[in-house]
């Protein structure tokens, strides 16, 4: 396919970059890609080594120990070029991205946008990177504090964004002074790739440090825990499961470092009485089958108050039998397939437990099969009527279900069964009531990281910050103040008087 060769994809591809160099070995155990969409091998990647991970380790630190003395505001420079760079290959990565991932050509053009808007965030930024002054209680002194870079930046993203999530952090941390050591899904490695030749790119031509953007492609087992232990990593940021987030943190708390972990949402709309079905209709179904289900922030679980349980029922029905599903390299396709064939069991599974535990599919449950939908990991969106407190309902399934549950009452009674889930991602309700409104936004309501009112869970923009509570991990990233989380901080006290007034009024006379 045309766009391989413009994005540099070989049929057969090293998993080690500094930018400027590729390592590892033609010996190593390869890693078949295969697109989900028709079911055919892509490209191979040689899985890089604990040794390979070793020297761009070591190269990324002395890339950052260069950087950090560059101004902020010329790093925003870079990351502009950067920016530059992904709007020439904005069509050639964006169908790779879909071809790979098996999301809509739709969403693999919007998520190189979303990384396109996130240089543009991080070059602003660059010139924002700001502390406080404080007050000091003793005279002639004066207090502020301030940020400083932090080092290496690993970043262990998803397959659901190859590529997006791994921009927040990449661009934010390289205007904080930051290195970058990425390590991608092992399900999603051509993207990396790609994107690593564009970087590529922007290194040689402004002759910047070898490893300031470095890549790592190989076993979680191998280099993912070599990754988790390395000291010259202070800051890992982990987008993935809650059981992949926990053995993390407790792994990086043991020597000290930090992490930013963004993991599971179970994420609910609330529909009350008072909602405009004309603004909720698209919002609940974007939000239950764009990228087939498989976002973070996808509507897992849709609250309907009883007196319009019906009508929402049936109408949900109707606006998905007009779902059309296929190759998401049609523009015409509303929903593609799942990422593998592993996932496809992952929804049976949970529409069997579903029906185990006294739930009820009321539209698809299936696998497609036929023209078109060759590779085995096309399904059909389903609804389903559950209660909340079933076991299948509290986990999250990275597949196209939308649990309906009913409530009763006051909005309040909805806004609890709503909380009553271990994620706290994305949340929303539609209402055209105020007070219902607000009480869903107020300290006692979501106990979500974003809260949205007559807008759908799914869709974030990168202005503000990103992420959740609760077993979704609390970590931030994107927009707001999140560049705080990639730097050092650091509080400093000047005395430019005569004199050496001691803190509370202690005095030591010698």
């Amino acid at each position: 396919m045309d766009f391989l060769k413009k994005l540099g994809i070989k049929q057969k591809n090293y998993g080690a970059s500094t930018g400027l160099k590729w390592y590892g070995s033609k010996y190593a155990e390869e890693l078949e890609v295969v697109s989900p969409i028709d079911g055919k091998l892509i490209a191979k990647v040689y899985q890089a080594s604990e040794n390979d991970y070793k020297i761009v380790s070591e190269k990324a630190h002395e890339a950052f120990l260069q950087w950090r003395k560059i101004p902020a505001p010329k790093r925003g420079e870079i990351v502009r070029l950067v920016g530059e760079k992904l709007r020439k290959y904005k069509d050639p990565l964006g169908k790779l991205v879909t071809y790979e991932m098996g999301k809509s050509l739709q969403e693999g053009l919007g998520e190189v946008q979303e990384m396109i808007d996130i240089c543009d965030f991080a070059v602003g930024q660059s010139r924002q990177l700001y502390g406080f002054t404080m007050h000091s209680e003793r005279p002639m002194h004066r207090m502020y504090d301030q940020y400083h870079p932090l080092g290496v930046v690993g970043i262990i993203s998803a397959f659901n964004f190859p590529v997006a999530v791994w921009s927040w952090n990449a661009m934010l941390a390289t205007v904080c002074g930051d290195a970058n050591l990425w390590k991608p899904s092992s399900k999603t490695p051509l993207t990396a790739i790609a994107v690593q030749n564009i970087l590529g790119e922007v290194i040689k031509e402004n002759k910047l440090p070898e490893g300031l953007f470095s890549l790592i492609i190989g076993r979680g087992s191998s280099v993912g825990e070599r990754m988790l232990n390395d000291k010259n990593v202070p800051l890992i940021s982990i987008t993935g499961s809650t059981a992949v987030g926990r053995h993390a943190a407790q792994v990086i708390s043991k020597r000290f470092g930090k992490y930013i972990l963004e993991l599971g949402g179970n994420n609910a709309i609330i529909l009350t009485e008072n909602a405009d079905m004309k603004l909720a209709l698209p919002a609940i179904v974007f939000g239950a089958v764009g990228t087939a289900g498989q976002r973070c922030t996808t509507t897992r679980r849709l609250i309907v108050h009883e007196n319009i349980y019906e009508k929402v029922k049936q109408v949900l029905i109707k606006a998905y039998k007009s779902l059309s599903i296929g190759s998401s390299l049609n523009a015409k396709n509303h929903v593609g397939p799942l990422i593998d064939k592993s996932a496809v069991d992952d929804y049976l599974n949970a529409i069997a437990q579903l029906k185990k535990e006294g739930g009820k599919v009321i539209y698809g449950g299936k696998v497609l099969t036929g023209k078109g939908f060759e590779s085995g990991c096309y399904v059909l969106p389903t609804i389903a009527e559950a209660e909340n407190n079933y076991k299948i309902v509290q986990e999250e399934t990275f597949a196209p279900i939308l649990y309906l549950i009913k409530y009763k009452g006051e909005v309040e009674n909805a806004i609890q069964i709503h909380n009553e889930v271990v994620q706290g991602l994305s949340s929303a309700m539609f209402t055209n009531n105020l007070r219902e409104a607000e009480n869903f936004l107020s300290h006692w309501g979501s106990d979500c990281g974003i809260a949205n009112v007559n807008i759908g869970t799914s869709g974030a923009e990168i202005g503000g910050a990103f992420g959740g509570e609760k077993e979704t991990g609390g970590g931030r990233e994107s927009g707001s103040d999140a560049w705080k989380a990639y730097m050092r901080r650091q509080t400093n006290t000047i005395n430019f008087g005569t004199q050496l007034p001691l803190a509370q009024g202690i005095k030591f006379d010698i």
